[in-house]
């Protein structure tokens, strides 16, 4: 069986918006995302989002609000947990539980596997299953490498860039 390449993409503060959640309807890409999303789909690899969104649970959003937005963007899949953080979940990034979904759905190899996040629960998902993890310093990135860098200190992210963009053009260059 043909196992494949994939990056992941957080949402808030690594796609789009900032620090906080945006729900649907407020939430502004950045200027180069679908082109970044275009590119790497050119390059051969699936383009997922993966994000927390505890708004769903408690009621502030609906999950077909972010379905319907994410999918615009082109994503070939979405992968959302709608759980507060109490809930207890395995879905809840630093859980694994999306990219395990994503790795039935896919045949993922995760070698080839990049996430793609502004936060340490992106890099340590990341890391647990053994995808090369890239920090961006949007939205909560510069928070998670100095206030919360002891949550995920025994990770070094294979890189540090500036945002989106610098990712994908790090992406490709490996590649």
């Amino acid at each position: 069986m043909q196992s494949h390449k994939a990056v992941f993409l957080d949402r808030d503060g690594t796609i789009g918006g900032g620090k906080t959640v945006q729900y649907p309807g407020e939430f502004i890409l950045f200027p180069y995302t679908l082109k970044c999303i275009h590119f790497l789909k050119q390059a051969g690899f699936f383009v997922f989002t993966f994000t927390n969104q505890p708004g769903i649970e408690r009621g502030e959003a609906q999950l077909g609000m972010f379905e319907k937005e994410l999918a615009s963007f082109g994503f070939d899949a979405l992968y959302i947990c709608p759980h507060k953080p109490e809930t207890g979940c395995t879905c809840r990034k630093p859980g694994t539980g999306l990219l395990e979904q994503a790795a039935k759905d896919y045949q993922l190899n995760w070698d080839e596997c990049f996430v793609i996040g502004d936060r340490w629960s992106d890099m340590v998902a990341g890391n647990r299953m053994g995808c090369h993890c890239i920090l961006v310093r949007t939205g909560a990135g510069m928070e998670a490498l100095r206030e919360y860098r002891h949550k995920w200190m025994e990770i070094e992210p294979d890189y540090i860039a500036n945002n989106l963009e610098d990712a994908v053009q790090w992406i490709l260059e490996q590649d």
